[in-house]
């Protein structure tokens, strides 16, 4: 690192909203008719995008991915609707847009996400050694640059053929107001040619055109929206509440 830099945070990532991003990407990819996405993380790790390769067990008893994989996740289904159990689409690209690149791949940066956690949880620990290591074996593609330019590059750069599926977990929230609304008008104006859905984790009120079901803001938990652009019948909708950064899950959508 060149003298002068500051030294790179490494994003924070949360296991736990596998659980929730799940069923709403498989959602995503159904209303859209598409078997094939292209995963397009804003802000954050790019953890999220192993989304299909780690196991979800739910508290119905519920499993949803890859049973197989060496990262498992719990969570707790509060009152609501069944999670969908319908197959994930194919993840066909996988790309982090962010003003701060994480490294899968690097070790330092590796080094300095782990050292974040409670050095009393071992199995946390292991869990997200795995995260890396899964992310790590298949690095997604970085734009780096400030929100939403870095969207809108990734974006453009993506192949036809599949539905791009943006995701934000908390990201909006660190953006002002009018550079949410400029977000917004990013994923419009990139579905001029084709559907591009939005999968949003976000506080209330946070994720703009998505429905706050009545709740207040600084409620302690988060809205789970799904925004669709460029369908014949484009929608913004409040698929569910999580807590606990994706611990805990209320789903509330139906087909």
């Amino acid at each position: 690192m060149s003298r002068g830099v500051p030294r790179r945070r490494a994003p924070v990532h949360w296991p736990h909203v596998h659980g929730v991003l799940h069923p709403a990407v498989a959602l995503a990819a159904r209303r859209a008719g598409a078997d094939t996405v292209a995963l397009v993380d804003v802000g954050s790790s790019g953890l999220n995008l192993v989304v299909d390769r780690v196991a979800v067990t739910y508290s119905d008893g519920t499993v949803l991915g890859d049973r197989s994989s060496p990262v498992h996740v719990r969570c707790r289904l509060a009152k609501g609707r069944p999670v969908p159990t319908e197959p994930f689409p194919r993840v066909v690209a996988r790309v982090v847009a962010t003003t701060a690149p994480f490294d899968p791949t690097s070790a330092e940066d590796a080094r300095r996400t782990l050292a974040s956690l409670a050095p009393d949880d071992p199995d946390a620990r292991a869990r997200l050694e795995a995260e890396l290591a899964l992310t790590a074996a298949d690095p997604p593609r970085l734009v780096r640059g400030r929100l939403p330019e870095a969207l809108a590059a990734a974006l453009a750069g993506l192949l036809p053929g599949a539905l791009p599926v943006v995701i934000t977990t908390w990201a909006l929230s660190r953006i002002r107001a009018e550079r949410r609304e400029r977000f917004l008008r990013v994923l419009d104006e990139a579905a001029v040619d084709r559907p591009v859905a939005w999968v949003s984790v976000e506080g209330v009120g946070v994720a703009p055109g998505v429905p706050t079901l009545g709740d207040r803001p600084a409620s302690g938990h988060s809205i789970v929206g799904l925004a669709s652009f460029g369908l014949p019948r484009p929608r913004a909708e409040a698929v569910g509440r999580c807590w606990s950064r994706g611990a805990v899950l209320e789903w509330l959508a139906g087909g």
